[in-house]
């Protein structure tokens, strides 16, 4: 399976540079940069398919402004993510403090999860 989208427009084989979604409540047709992921309600339309878009009678399209080089990941987004994820590695977990009695608490409980409560035995 080849990584690059597809124009969604029958028999295009062009590569998709703009995503189509319709907004039927509002009667608009919204023409924007290709999406992140391949969305099933939503189409991924070529440059000549995106430049010549119509919408039906009545609706409004609205144009945001494709940048093709956004588009693009670059090395330096994947290098910040993979220092993200060794920074990540190397910091130890937090411990947290096991949390202090409230004052006024019941001496024999000596500890408590959710509802339950552990108590001490009683000396005889």
């Amino acid at each position: 399976m080849s990584p690059v989208r597809r124009c969604s427009r029958t028999a295009c084989a062009r590569p998709a540079v703009a995503t189509l979604t319709y907004v039927y409540a509002d009667s608009t047709a919204v023409l924007g940069p290709l999406a992140t992921y391949a969305e099933p309600h939503c189409y991924d339309l070529c440059a000549e398919h995106s430049e010549r878009l119509t919408a039906p009678r009545g609706w409004e399209v609205v144009r945001l402004a494709v940048d093709p080089a956004a588009a693009r990941h670059t090395s330096d987004d994947l290098e910040a993510l993979a220092d993200a994820v060794r920074e990540a590695a190397r910091t130890p977990p937090r411990q947290e403090p096991p949390p202090t009695p409230p004052v006024g608490a019941d001496p024999m409980e000596v500890a408590r999860r959710g509802h339950l409560r552990i108590l001490r035995s009683p000396d005889p």
